[in-house]
């Protein structure tokens, strides 16, 4: 390995000598040589040089956000009107629900945290595949989860989910629940079941799961169960997403706060 390292006096005059230049390319080899004389590796130099400083002061280094390909800004656009017209036009006892399921795996999800500068921090993983299936739907106002737990989410499991929100919410009169096109949402045996139900399916477009609101509540729990944390056993990992589930007033604040409805457009 090649030692660019040099003695302190020498990188000062070279500093000095880079603020004294006017010559852009003789300023660049400056800075090649004491970035390199610094300890920095040749891609932090190679950065360094090829971004340009008004660049730098007007943006942020950051990864980009993964989007659906297919995303339709329109479409996304329209359902928010016709969610703001379901909102205007509900009865006194009608309430509106997200919905979706979520399939943690028995697998702690790696995530940033603050660690001392020149150490690293493990966090044991499992050999196994195993994952729970969740299947929820959650209000903006009561902010308590309906979830259950299933060997798999299909047509069944939902009617089941169907039944337990109909108990949740015995009060109203009518049940609207925001769900993405999942298959079996549209299943012959679960249109069925809904045509004397009290719930009312309304649809997302597609590839909009952005505008589903429970996808938020989905991220938090990962982030509060998942996140840098080791279960032993499949035991205990379903204890503690069953222990999140079972105690949302724990979490009303943060939960009031990431529950909104400030719906970001994509595509």
């Amino acid at each position: 390995m090649v030692d660019y390292s040099l003695p302190a006096q020498r990188i000062g005059e070279l500093r000095a000598a880079h603020r004294r230049t006017r010559d852009k390319r003789e300023a660049d080899r400056i800075k090649a040589v004491v970035l390199l004389a610094s300890g920095r590796t040749a891609e932090d130099v190679a950065e360094a040089l090829l971004i340009d400083p008004n660049t730098v002061r007007n943006h942020v280094y950051k990864k980009p956000k993964l989007v659906p390909g297919k995303a339709d800004r329109q479409a996304q656009e329209a359902f928010l009107d016709t969610y703001q017209e379901l909102k205007e036009n509900r009865g006194e006892d009608d309430v509106i629900l997200f919905m979706d399921a979520v399939h943690p795996q028995h697998n702690p999800v790696l995530g940033y945290g603050w660690i001392k500068r020149g150490e690293d921090r493990e966090v044991p993983s499992n050999t196994g595949r195993r994952r729970l299936n969740i299947n929820g739907a959650v209000d903006l106002e009561r902010l308590e989860p309906v979830v259950r737990y299933d060997d798999t989410i299909d047509a069944a499991s939902t009617i089941a989910l169907f039944d337990q929100l109909l108990l949740a919410y015995a009060y109203a009169t009518c049940i609207y629940l925001i769900c993405d096109n999942a298959r079996y949402y549209r299943s012959k045996v679960v249109q069925e079941y809904l045509q004397n139900s009290r719930i009312k399916l309304v649809f997302l477009p597609a590839y909009a799961p952005n505008l589903n609101l429970i996808e938020r509540l989905w991220k938090f729990f990962k982030k509060q169960v998942l996140y840098n944390r080791y279960c032993e056993t499949f035991g205990d990992f379903r204890a503690a997403c069953e222990d999140f589930f079972d105690n949302p007033k724990r979490y009303r604040a943060e939960l009031r706060s990431l529950l909104t409805e400030n719906f970001a457009i994509i595509g």
